[in-house]
């Protein structure tokens, strides 16, 4: 099924629930949450392992802290389901990873859409390989720049502001060299106290990260969180190929698509916590600007190529891409980006 196909399909409500498959599975899935089993990421998937016990499948559940050590883990075969953040899994499914593309999902209903194609029957085949199977995504909340400077305002502000970026994170290293910002390498652990030290002026964060890792000591009196979604952070199931037969595998993704709503009810109770003189709202001009420059920074990630003809690292999947800027141009039909040459 092509594409637009998927769009519409998804949009018309014609999402479809696997029958009740039964199986007797029990399968040990390394789960990330930066706060151990008491954490909502965990206990999200407890939910989501307590649904797909009605079809048969059983989880085994072991917390992680660290996202590294999880990763590891799952590598060395410790766990055959691996549960955590798109940064980390795109290395198994560089379409699904590409949902979290710089600047690609400017809005939460722009999310759910892309969401609902992605769990539909016709997607089936994008998110499976010869190795990996996506089993399913939740919503991790949108990546907002939090600043130590309230007049940062625009793309242009950025240019030689400390940058703590994730030294995993090839595309947003690119970014932060494409703005002329400084980046600072840091990881999930640590990028939290450099910016509340101020060792750094810029962190990309989700809402939930302002209390959990007390940015508000970085932010002060004179920083802020600019209101505006850099990129979408999801959490994604990723399952060696053959842990569940396909029609159980389609049935994860409906599942786990099913919880949409109540994973997006936490994540903008995150966001509201944030104090209202803490927001910092851009122009029209400043987000057409912001959106040119992710724009750019996508295109050059999805070709290798950084426009000047030097090689740079392919990260982001074309699909994927295509998908996301129809779902974009539905939304906002005269955006200039729907009739450029040189759309993706």
């Amino acid at each position: 099924m092509r594409l637009r196909a998927l769009v519409i399909a998804a949009l018309s409500g014609t999402l479809s629930l696997a029958g009740n498959a039964q199986a007797d599975q029990a399968i040990d899935a390394c789960v990330f949450d930066l706060i151990g089993s008491s954490g909502d990421q965990f206990q999200l998937m407890q939910d989501y392992a307590l649904q797909m016990r009605d079809h048969g499948v059983r989880f085994n559940l072991k917390p992680y802290t660290d996202e590294g050590v999880a990763m590891a883990e799952f590598s060395a075969g410790e766990c055959d389901v691996l549960v955590a953040t798109h940064m980390r899994t795109q290395r198994f499914n560089r379409f699904a990873g590409s949902i979290g593309a710089v600047g690609a999902i400017p809005s939460y209903k722009e999310l759910e859409t892309a969401m609902a194609v992605l769990a539909s029957p016709g997607a089936a085949k994008h998110m499976a390989n010869e190795e990996y199977e996506v089993l399913g995504i939740f919503p991790a909340g949108a990546a907002f720049m939090f600043t130590t400077d309230r007049t940062m305002e625009t793309a242009d502000d950025m240019a030689g502001k400390r940058v703590a970026t994730l030294d995993y994170m090839p595309d947003a290293i690119h970014m932060v060299n494409y703005v002329g910002a400084s980046v600072e390498p840091s990881d999930i652990t640590n990028f939290g106290g450099k910016f509340n030290n101020r060792s750094v002026d810029i962190a990309f964060a989700p809402g939930f990260a302002y209390e959990a890792l007390e940015l508000y000591r970085g932010i002060r009196d004179d920083g802020g969180v600019v209101r505006y979604p850099l990129s979408q952070i999801t959490i994604q199931i990723i399952a060696r190929a053959g842990v569940l037969d396909k029609e159980l595998g389609q049935t994860s993704r409906e599942v786990a698509y099913g919880m949409f709503g109540d994973v997006m009810e936490t994540v903008m109770r995150f966001e509201q916590d944030i104090p209202d003189h803490v927001w910092m709202d851009i122009s029209g001009d400043d987000i057409d600007e912001y959106q040119e420059v992710f724009r750019q920074n996508r295109i050059q990630l999805r070709d290798g190529d950084d426009g000047n003809g030097n090689g740079v690292a392919k990260v982001y999947d074309g699909e994927m891409l295509t998908l996301l800027r129809r779902i974009r141009c539905r939304e906002n039909p005269s955006a200039s980006e729907c009739t450029a040459s040189d759309r993706e």
